[in-house]
């Protein structure tokens, strides 16, 4: 069964949703990132997928406070990514209470670093985000394209011991216009050993239902639940009936 997911992306504090990836296009929720958190975890779900905007505009860990304050008021395993550039940010995001770490520009500009970062912290505390625009993996906040195809980038890190594969299709996300459920089938069918969380477009109860049935190990929603697409409760019932 699909390992669900919810996520909470950070800007100023708030709870927000990008479309796109577009800063300009920008949705603020009217709602405490903790309070949010508290109730995924009241409905049951364990897992929960924090993103710093702010840290991954200015390239540094900007809502440390806020991690710090779901870390210490649920007990939800926290993956926690944007703007972890430095050790000084990976140390922060552990120390302020992330079980794991979502890595993606670091893995293109200074892959020496993020191999350093898999031999001290190990590489199952490392997610490889793998955020794709035509095929090329985008890093810095998605407003950079790579030269690096996506197949390509997730063998190179498979050989360090990664297998913690965040995809994100963003042309998909924050659009509720589904998943790119053939790339993601694709993936796996070509990484079978891979723990891939797919990422981007979910609209609905179906949606999820379609990776689960593409064999898709786990998927990261957002938007959906903000804009009352999904009922959480419903959607935790289906997963454990």
């Amino acid at each position: 069964m699909i390992e669900l997911i919810p996520a909470i992306d950070l800007y100023n504090g708030r709870c927000v949703r990008l479309t796109k990836g577009d800063y300009d296009l920008r949705t603020t929720y009217d709602a405490d990132p903790a309070a949010i958190a508290a109730e995924f975890e009241r409905l049951g779900y364990r897992r929960l997928h924090m993103v710093d905007l702010n840290g991954a505009e200015s390239k540094h860990i900007v809502n440390a406070d806020v991690l710090r304050a779901v870390a210490t008021t649920t007990n939800l395993t926290v993956d926690f990514g944007g703007g972890i550039k430095t050790d000084e940010d990976i140390e922060t995001a552990f120390n302020c209470g992330a079980a794991m770490v979502t890595v993606g520009s670091v893995a293109v500009t200074r892959p020496d670093l993020l191999r350093s970062w898999t031999a001290r912290y190990g590489a199952d505390r490392i997610i490889l985000g793998a955020d794709v625009r035509n095929g090329m993996i985008a890093i810095n906040g998605w407003r950079e394209d790579s030269p690096l195809k996506l197949k390509d980038f997730i063998a190179s890190w498979m050989e360090h011991g990664i297998r913690n594969i965040l995809c994100t299709d963003i042309s998909r996300d924050g659009t509720l216009e589904g998943p790119a459920t053939d790339l993601y089938r694709e993936v796996m069918e070509t990484f079978p050993d891979l723990h891939l969380i797919a990422s981007g477009g979910v609209s609905d109860i179906d949606d999820i239902k379609a990776l689960n049935a593409a064999g898709i190990p786990a998927v990261v929603f957002g938007k959906a639940i903000y804009e009352g697409k999904i009922n959480m409760r419903e959607l935790w019932d289906w997963q454990n009936a």
